[in-house]
């Protein structure tokens, strides 16, 4: 057996992260039909998705930042200003970007990420099914992966 001598580094390099990025994904095309198969179509690429709701004076009450890749909504951020919270913003929000990806982008599903302490709840009466649970992430805090059959 040969005995290689590795030299490690630390820092942000933009180049080596790009070619990181370049081979993994040869590397996942290469490993999944699937993968294979999404390379080069529409669904391969990611779409940013935002929405916004804005109070009277123009202000800032609501918005939702997401994502769509795969035929997949990724719900990034969803957030409602304290004083207008419990008037539907949210849900409406919500199922907007939904239709939007539902019906413009073709997406059959959608996920989010949200902590225990945020909006589980909400999401499950939005008709998410929760998926994954990591505790202490951060630490004293569970994350929740949730999701919904679009199409």
């Amino acid at each position: 057996m040969v005995s290689r001598v590795f030299r490690m580094e630390t820092g942000v390099d933009k180049e080596r992260l790009a070619l990181l990025r370049s081979r993994l994904a040869a590397t996942n095309t290469a490993a999944s039909p699937a993968i294979r198969a999404l390379r080069g179509t529409v669904d391969d690429q990611e779409v940013p998705l935002a929405l916004w709701a804005l109070d009277e004076a123009g202000g800032l009450a609501a918005g939702l930042a997401a994502h769509t890749w795969a035929r997949w909504l990724h719900v990034d951020y969803l957030w409602v200003d304290d004083r207008h919270r419990g008037a539907g913003l949210g849900s409406r929000l919500l199922a907007e970007a939904e239709r939007v990806a539902r019906e413009e982008r073709g997406c059959r599903n959608s996920r989010v990420e949200t902590w225990d302490f945020q909006a589980p709840g909400f999401y499950r009466n939005q008709g998410y099914d929760l998926v994954c649970v990591i505790p202490d992430y951060p630490e004293g805090v569970k994350e929740f992966t949730l999701t919904k059959r679009l199409a």
